[in-house]
């Protein structure tokens, strides 16, 4: 135009940038600004997969971005609270728990730049950085202040549900979620609690639907989230597995990488998958992928196993002791691997009070059900039966359909010389997912068939 000067190399630099920057958080600013759709259930079918473009380069280029303006300007909080949650889309998509830490840090910068009244972003980034650090009792507070702040949106309450839920409050969350149910129209997050609740009582049908409806209605995104999308799709995966559907939890395990390729938890539910139905080699080169890309302490716990049970005792080791090495610098750090390495500790016969430690601190402040399990099986590993028998009763309380809380009541049953009790949850286990576990499954066979003989059943 006239009168104009022609741009700099510097300024044709910067407004590429923003250009970029600004497509990228298109989807990020609805969020953080609270904005819903007006949008429904569906029907629980699942769409078909389809291959979602991976932004990690634009990511990464964005997060640059970012951490400079805000090098240059600290009190820029809008910039730090894009930042954080593009710090808390990399956890989720790599399992890097630098990220978190970073994520964490950034948040506070927000706010000490603004105050959470006046910036409600950085106080929800806040939440979900606690959340991700397992820290469920700070989320919960800030959810609370939330929903005093901003009480007419949604995610305050998703968030609060969320950290409730971690926290075995699950009267209180089981309240919001049927406020949310009762919603004209219920969005993604919405649909994703509802799920989530359902399973947690034992309605796979009804879980199965609403995490259905929550993968659709995370398509209609533009662009749709290539995380969001495979995550919810190893979702429904998980919910096919605990349920012995190996075949079906196998078809959602690959769709979810069809989506996303190479995703980490995709892959360790495909090693899962194939482990059940017999294809232990297949099993091990996906918990071997998965391992290189994300070594938690779950899988390379599974992986050891599967090297265990194929005889190659010295790789088996070698995954175990790099279990442990991780819960040390998780302990260490105040991490999130507790209650991974107490379960493994008390999966393997190792460390039983260490194990037993771990869960009882954990259930201290974490009193959800499967903390309550953990408490359960490690007390029972450390001759605690009193502790076993009352935690085990807390982790049944919702009818949580779970083989592998079934076949922890049905060995502590036993041990306490209840046949008739350690029979029923021992046969609920293996009816509801004859493969639940490689180690464990043989197990709860020997131990059904030798109450069966002992006692004339």
């Amino acid at each position: 135009m006239p009168g104009m000067k022609p741009k700099s190399p510097e300024n044709r630099a910067s407004f590429r940038a923003f250009r970029v920057l600004f497509r990228l958080l298109l989807p990020v600013l609805a969020v953080s600004c609270g904005g819903e759709s007006a949008i429904r259930t569906t029907d629980g079918e699942i769409p078909a997969a389809t291959r979602i473009e991976s932004e990690a380069d634009a990511s990464e280029a964005t997060i640059r971005f970012l951490e400079d303006r805000i090098r240059r300007d600290p009190d820029d909080f809008i910039s730090a609270n894009k930042l954080g949650g593009y710090y808390l889309l990399r956890l989720r998509e790599t399992g890097n728990t630098d990220y978190l830490r970073l994520a964490r840090r950034t948040a506070d910068i927000s706010l000490r730049a603004i105050a959470a009244q006046q910036n409600p972003g950085g106080l929800a980034l806040l939440a979900q950085a606690a959340f991700a650090e397992h820290d469920f009792e700070s989320a919960r507070r800030c959810a609370e202040q939330l929903v005093k702040i901003d009480p007419r949106k949604s995610y305050p309450y998703q968030l609060l549900a969320d950290a409730l839920l971690e926290l075995g409050d699950y009267d209180a969350a089981a309240k919001i979620i049927a406020e949310i149910e009762r919603s004209p129209s219920i969005d993604d997050g919405g649909a994703l609690r509802i799920a989530r609740m359902a399973a947690l009582h034992g309605q796979t049908a009804r879980a199965r639907e609403f995490y259905g409806a929550a993968l659709a209605l995370s398509l209609e995104v533009v662009p749709p989230s290539r995380e969001g999308v495979a995550w919810r799709r190893w979702q429904i995966g998980e919910l096919e597995f605990n349920a012995g559907r190996y075949d079906a939890a196998e078809r959602h395990y690959r769709d979810s990488l069809e989506t996303f390729p190479n995703y980490y938890r995709a892959l360790s539910g495909l090693g899962r998958a194939r482990a059940a139905q017999g294809d232990v080699p297949n099993a091990i080169e996906f918990y071997e992928r998965a391992a290189r890309l994300a070594p938690e302490p779950a899988t390379l716990a599974a992986l050891g196993d599967l090297y265990e049970l194929t005889g190659r005792s010295r790789e088996a080791q070698a995954q175990f002791d790099l279990v442990k090495k991780l819960g040390r610098i998780g302990e260490a750090a105040g991490s999130v691997y507790n209650r991974q390495l107490a379960i493994f500790f008390a999966d393997h016969d190792i460390n039983a009070e260490e194990a037993y430690e771990l869960a009882r601190r954990e259930y201290e402040v974490r009193r959800d059900i499967y903390g309550a399990d953990a408490l359960a099986w490690t007390a029972h590993k450390a001759g605690r039966a009193d502790k076993a028998g009352e935690a085990i009763l807390d982790a049944l309380k919702l009818g949580t359909k779970d083989s592998r809380i079934f076949y922890h009541a049905g060995m502590i049953a036993r041990a306490a010389g209840n046949p008739v009790e350690a029979k029923k949850y021992l046969e609920r286990a293996l009816a509801l997912s004859p493969q639940f576990d490689p180690r464990h499954a043989p197990v709860a066979r020997q131990a059904l068939e030798a109450l069966k003989a002992d006692n004339g059943m």
